[in-house]
């Protein structure tokens, strides 16, 4: 099959304050994972006891319901939505 026959995916970005804490990373991967998203691009940077975590999701869900589930984690302190674009086609 053609990849340039298929539709494009949608591409979000998330801005993410957590907890530095055990396995707080892991968590947010596995939200991201189930709620049906892919991961682009990650970046993590120490802001005291604070991660400051920028996301590039690829996903066709609602985005709204992953921010709310990242929301509801006991290390997440803010979760704010970025621009949303059609997935950058992929060239060799």
């Amino acid at each position: 099959m053609n990849p340039q026959s298929q539709p494009q995916t949608p591409s979000y970005t998330i801005n993410c304050r957590m907890t530095q804490e055990a396995a707080a990373l892991e968590r947010l991967c596995q939200v991201v994972r189930i709620r049906g998203f892919r991961i682009a691009t990650m970046a993590v940077e120490t802001a005291g006891e604070h991660l400051d975590i920028a996301l590039t999701l690829e996903g066709t869900r609602p985005i709204a319901m992953l921010q709310s589930q990242l929301e509801k984690l006991h290390t997440v302190a803010e979760v704010a939505l970025g621009s949303t674009s059609a997935a950058r086609s992929r060239s060799a």
